[in-house]
This record gives structure tokens, C-alpha cells and sequence, in this order.
């Protein structure tokens, strides 16, 4: 017989505990997680604490992401032990988690009275429609609060340091998202969650707003995107379909200002979301500045990589008809025939499904918090339609792009807005094979064609575009800085 029980002595955990000789281990065992027990017992009876909490890349100690866990057992004598039984859903504080069998649910802290339809409506009627004196804070929200990342993180950075009696929010989708220190963290659906997005003056996004968001009077939204598009957006996407345009055009209208990279993306961005009337700010991206300022050195120990190695990151972007990472490359025969450490970085869309790749020189860092230090830590990029090859090219090191579905993606997925193939700063390669002996050639055969690339996409990543940017939300008073 195996019991099981939630404890919260030491922070949540799923204790478990039988007869006989203890297991040889047992483990946690997620998509993007994994936690070993600490085991005890000395042969009558044993006892497992699978800590509900983790840390990652040498960063904090946090709860577990939500999704679903395996609870592996492995025998210390190769017999089967039992299943405990069935947990109900409980509170633990900073997650919520239940039991059934060796499978192990773990989520968000919201209040079940609130995780449903009814009660998320009783929150917007209570918060978002409310009249109330707005707060000297801001509502950070990057890629849907699965991280605290991009242009939203080196804009707090810089806020925190202009302005530090400003309170800055961060939505998440879990405590198990690591935010900026000082911030406060807020679980996306929660009472405090909608309160805070109600009643901050300025709210700065990456992507859409949510759960039917309605701008209150003296609220400013800061569209920032997260990209200079190759790919067609929006309303420039094929096929035409009015339910869409009429979201897209819903969705533009709740934003004040929208930033861009460069002079091409404000064109692009302006026009796909219907923003032609108001204010674009083009002032580089925020957070491409640790790419002229900073070094890859923290964030290759953090990730086990020695300074002598190369480093290959493989970061290709979502697609439209899958939700894990597209299969183009083999991790663990890429980093064999390149004699390079991979890094395999899946799409944000691609977090929560799917699962790590796995292999010999192999490092998933598909849920490493910020892409820009991971762009500092590789020695070259394999992307495809990504817009990181415009974030990456700061750095002015090597790119490839490995493009098998080109046809199908630029026919029938998305379509470009240049000829990729004509202006790529690298070699455009249809397979692994062709990739690998790409690799092997002297980037300095696409010198010129980078020359030309940075020059117009990134003139003014100059290191200062957070400066510029809170430099400009101080200047018109959308926050106080005293």
C-alpha cells in the first residue's frame, strides 16, 4: 500500500510513503520540469517528498510550472509499488495541485470560485468596468505572462532605475514565471490580477490584450511587439476573413502608442494592425540592448556550456497548422556533425505544449526566460522565418536558415513581406545535410549582404532604446518618476 499526501511544511510538496525497502528513486516527471524525491527509511517503511517547486538555469526557487506530471517509482527490488490513492484538488498556496494515480496535476493559485466563465465575469464586472482612481503603477505582459522577457523586461529594468517609486505588475501565468526583482507578480484570471490591469496608468504589452480588456479613462497602453515581421501579420494575412479583420481592428484600437524596431517595421506594423493614426515610436528594441552591452559568459554557465565551446541556437518560429516545435533538425546529430553544443529554443506559442528535446551535447532552452541572453551565449543562429534573424544580427554573428516547408509556408501558412531567399545575411539551405555544410563555410562570403541588412534593420539598436523609451514615458507623464 503507497500513501499520498500534500504537504506544506517546507513549501508545497506531494509526500508519499509505504511498507518494505525504500523505492531506488522516484521522480516528477513534466514536459518542462522535472523533481527529485528525497527518499528516507530504513527498510520497514520508506517515506518520498517531491518538492511542488524547482529551479532552472540557476534562478530562483519556484513552484512547479502547471501542466501535467508523471510520478515515477522505481523499485529498489524491480517489484511494482502500488498506486496511492486519488487526491482531491487542494490550495497550496502557490499552486493548486491533485492526485490521480501516478499522475500528478499541478496549476495556477486562482481561487476555484473564480476559475471558470461566471467567475471570471464577476471579476470584469467588478474591475474592468468600474469607475476607480487609476495607480502610479504599470502592468508588464509579455508573450501571454509565460515569461518575463523581451522589450516589457528591458523597459521595467530601465523604469526600475529612472523612476523606482513607480510599482510595476507583472502578469504571469504562474508563480512558476520568474519576474524582474522588485516587481509583483500576479497570476493572470485572480481578483489581484484584474485589479491591477483596471487600475494601471500604463500598461506595456508584447501582444494582444485579453479577456475582453477595456481601457480605462487616463490608461495608456504601450504596444511594444515582439518582432520586425518577415512574415505577413494580421490583417496581410492570406485568406480574408472578416471575423479576424474585425478582431484586428477591435484589438489596434486599444493601444496608444506602438513601438518599433526600425523605420520598415513601423511601415509594416502600422499598416497589418490599422495603427495609422497614432503615435509610432521608433527608437530600436529594448531588448536587444544587452546585445551591444552585455557578454554570453553568465548565461553559458548557467546553462553548463564552457567558454572554449561552440554554440549553435536553433530557433525557429511557430507554425500555424502545429503547436510543438517544427522536426527539421536533429538536435543530437546537428551538434555531432558540428562538434557544437545546440541549443534547441522552441517558439513561446510552443512552451506549454510539447516536450524538451533530449541528446548527447543537447540543451532545450525552450523555457529559458529571455531569448536576448540566450542570443548572447550562441556563436551563431539556425533560424527560419523567426524574427529574431533582425534581433540576432546585432551581434553581427553568423545566421543560417534552414527553410524545408518554404513553399508551403510562404504559399499557404503566412507569406513574406520580402524574398527572404534574395536578401537572408547567410545561407538559405533546404536540409539538415545542406545545413552542416553551411556551417563549414566562411561567413564571410554574406559580409556584404550583412553590412547592407543592419544598416536597415538595425540603426538604432545602439544599446540605449530602453533609455529612450522610459526617457519618453517620463517626459509626457504617462507614470510619475517621484
Amino acid at each position: 500500500m503507497t500513501d499520498a499526501r500534500f504537504t506544506h511544511d517546507d513549501g508545497p510538496a506531494l509526500t508519499l510513503s509505504g511498507e518494505g525497502p525504500r523505492p531506488a528513486s522516484v521522480e516528477l516527471v513534466g514536459a518542462r520540469a522535472r523533481v527529485a524525491a528525497v527518499l528516507t527509511g530504513r527498510g520497514k517503511t520508506w517515506r518520498a517528498v517531491l518538492p511542488l517547486r524547482a529551479a532552472r538555469w540557476g534562478g530562483p526557487v519556484l513552484p512547479l510550472p502547471a501542466g501535467r506530471y508523471e510520478v515515477r517509482v522505481e523499485s529498489a527490488e524491480g517489484g511494482a509499488v502500488p498506486a496511492p490513492d486519488a487526491l482531491p484538488l487542494a490550495q497550496l498556496g502557490t499552486l493548486r495541485a491533485e492526485l490521480d494515480g501516478w499522475i500528478l496535476r499541478v496549476g495556477p493559485p486562482v481561487d476555484p470560485a473564480y476559475d471558470s466563465g461566471e467567475g471570471q465575469d464577476a471579476l470584469e464586472r467588478r474591475y474592468a468596468h468600474r469607475p476607480a482612481r487609476l495607480e502610479n503603477a504599470v502592468f508588464f505582459e509579455s508573450f501571454y505572462g509565460r515569461n518575463a522577457s523581451c522589450n516589457p523586461l528591458a523597459i521595467d529594468r530601465e523604469l526600475a532605475r529612472r523612476a523606482p517609486g513607480v510599482t510595476r505588475y507583472w502578469s504571469v501565468v504562474d508563480l512558476s514565471v520568474s519576474v524582474p526583482e522588485g516587481a509583483v507578480p500576479i497570476v493572470e484570471g485572480s481578483p489581484e490580477w484584474w485589479r491591477a490591469r483596471g487600475a494601471a496608468r500604463l500598461l506595456v504589452v508584447n501582444d494582444w490584450l485579453r479577456r475582453r480588456f477595456s481601457r480605462r479613462g487616463g490608461q495608456v497602453v504601450l504596444q511594444t511587439w515582439h518582432g520586425t515581421p518577415l512574415k505577413r501579420l494580421a490583417l496581410h494575412r492570406p485568406g480574408f476573413d472578416p471575423r479576424r479583420m474585425a478582431a484586428v481592428v477591435r484589438e489596434s484600437r486599444r493601444w496608444n502608442i506602438l513601438l518599433a524596431q526600425n523605420p520598415y517595421a513601423a511601415r509594416i506594423l502600422g499598416k497589418a494592425y490599422a495603427f495609422l493614426s497614432r503615435p509610432v515610436w521608433v527608437e530600436g528594441y529594448p531588448r536587444n540592448d544587452v546585445l551591444v552591452t552585455g557578454d554570453g559568459a553568465a548565461t553559458r554557465a548557467a546553462l553548463g556550456v564552457r567558454a572554449d565551446e561552440r554554440v549553435l541556437l536553433y530557433a525557429p518560429t511557430w507554425r500555424d497548422d502545429r503547436d510543438e516545435i517544427v522536426d527539421f533538425v536533429d538536435p543530437a546529430v546537428l551538434a555531432s556533425a558540428a562538434d557544437a553544443v545546440v541549443l534547441v529554443r522552441g517558439h513561446s506559442r510552443t512552451i506549454q505544449p510539447g516536450r524538451d528535446a533530449e541528446g548527447p551535447r543537447v540543451i532545450d532552452v525552450t523555457g529559458f526566460p529571455d531569448t536576448s541572453q540566450l542570443l548572447l551565449a550562441a556563436d551563431a543562429l539556425i533560424t527560419d522565418y523567426s524574427s529574431v534573424m533582425f534581433d540576432f544580427s546585432v551581434t553581427g554573428k553568423p545566421m543560417y536558415f534552414l527553410v524545408p516547408d518554404m513553399e508551403h509556408y510562404r504559399g499557404e501558412l503566412r507569406g513574406f513581406y520580402f524574398d527572404l531567399v534574395a536578401h537572408a545575411p547567410g545561407p538559405v539551405v533546404r536540409s539538415q545535410d545542406e545545413l552542416v555544410a553551411a556551417l563549414a563555410r566562411d561567413p564571410e562570403e554574406f559580409a556584404a549582404r550583412y553590412a547592407r541588412w543592419r544598416e536597415k534593420f538595425n540603426a538604432r539598436d545602439d544599446g540605449r532604446a530602453a533609455e529612450r523609451v522610459v526617457a519618453r514615458i517620463l517626459d509626457q507623464g504617462l507614470v510619475d518618476a517621484g
